[in-house]
């Protein structure tokens, strides 16, 4: 009697939640788009939509956040920068290309042609002027190129990380002084930033980055719904992507690294060079979520660099539950789309006779409770209570 050969399953038979993930992902993109005032009914606003488009890109960071920390048991404080940085990247080159155009047409009507040099001259001096200079420092070399600046949103966050990363992990740096170490590798880069001298406008950052070059006679309706598309896109990838490294055999010896370093390391395994895969993959991830986000967001400046944001990053995995790629989502969206709603406006203030409940003020409160109920009572988070609701089905 011959043994049955075991089947080979695929990829996607592994891991079916990718398959739903996607699913429902396209489904809420073609939803938006045919709500939407730019190809649909209009019932869903132009700002609304940019909201739902910045929460796409703050699901793909909290992705690689959960991969970094959830499955590799690396604590980063620090992942919000290299997403502010590939903001920065890609801002530098919509400033550059939309000022250009303004300048080009205030100077057509000279009677002598402007020269190169002249027209680069009055570019630098109307993004620089704010600071008090009127010249191109270094780090803009190749803000007048697209391609080099698409470039440098996946170059400059790995090369960092790469680096960073590096130094820390063969001195075999671990818990929670790594921790403090990116942390202040983002306080750091902040701090740089705020500098009229950084060469990135110091605390006054990239501004009008909403305004597209050569797409001007286009509708913000329009061009939030181009976003919105790209944003879906890269989540899906970037979550097929991550689904991808967290299986198989190198998925389990991420896993095994944030259960015991030291027995995987004595297994043979070069566990300084798994985590620094995984932290500069996580950022480059980041930087590309960034580069979305901000022509979003109209603005980047250091302040959405500051340390503050990589613990909310890490309070909305925590919420959603580590070491599920849903998980981190689940929680981005949730914490994000009422932190929306509570800061803007829409819940109503509680009268108690003698204090008046402002949700605006109150709100980091709320979040810093339901960031510790999470840990004491569901500790496994949103994306546990799925996990339930799907085996009881």
């Amino acid at each position: 009697m011959t043994k049955a050969r075991p089947t080979h399953r695929s990829f996607f038979a592994q891991n079916p939640s990718i398959l739903w993930f996607i699913a429902i992902l396209g489904l809420f993109t073609l939803v938006v788009t045919v709500t939407s005032e730019a190809f649909g009914t209009g019932l869903i606003s132009t700002s609304f939509v940019k909201t739902l488009g910045k929460t796409l890109c703050l699901c793909l960071i909290a992705i690689a956040m959960d991969v970094v920390w959830g499955y590799c048991g690396i604590l980063s404080l620090g992942h919000f920068a290299f997403f502010g940085i590939g903001g920065y990247a890609i801002g530098m080159w919509l400033m550059y290309a939309r000022t250009e155009t303004i300048v080009a047409r205030s100077m057509s009507n000279q009677v002598i042609p402007p020269t190169g040099q002249e027209i680069s001259d009055a570019i630098a001096s109307q993004i620089f002027g704010v600071v008090g200079a009127s010249e191109f420092p270094p780090i803009w070399a190749f803000a007048h190129s697209l391609p080099l600046q698409l470039l440098m949103v996946v170059v400059v966050p790995g090369l960092l990380a790469l680096v960073f990363g590096w130094l820390a992990f063969r001195s075999r740096v671990t818990g929670v002084y790594l921790s403090i170490l990116t942390q202040a590798m983002t306080l750091a880069l902040s701090l740089y930033l705020f500098q009229n001298d950084s060469g990135l406008r110091g605390n006054n950052g990239l501004s009008g980055l909403q305004n597209i070059p050569g797409a001007t006679d286009v509708p913000q309706s329009v061009i939030s719904v181009y976003f919105l598309w790209a944003s879906a896109l890269a989540l899906g990838l970037g979550y097929v992507l991550f689904a991808f490294v967290t299986s198989g055999k190198m998925g389990s010896v991420i896993r095994a690294i944030r259960d015991d370093e030291r027995r995987v390391r004595f297994l043979g395994y070069h566990v300084e060079s798994y985590k620094l895969f995984v932290f500069t993959l996580t950022a480059v991830v980041s930087g590309i979520a960034g580069a979305l986000y901000y022509p979003q967001a109209g603005i980047v400046n250091p302040a959405e660099i500051a340390p503050i944001a990589s613990i909310y990053l890490a309070v909305w995995v925590a919420i959603g539950g580590r070491g599920r790629l849903y998980g981190a989502v689940l929680g981005t969206v949730f914490v994000t789309l009422l932190s929306s709603w509570f800061t803007g406006g829409g819940a109503p203030d509680i009268n108690l006779g003698f204090y008046t409940v402002k949700w605006t003020d109150w709100w980091l409160v709320l979040l810093g409770f339901s960031f510790v109920a999470v840990t004491l009572f569901a500790p496994q988070g949103l994306g546990g209570l799925v996990d339930k609701i799907v085996r009881k089905s």
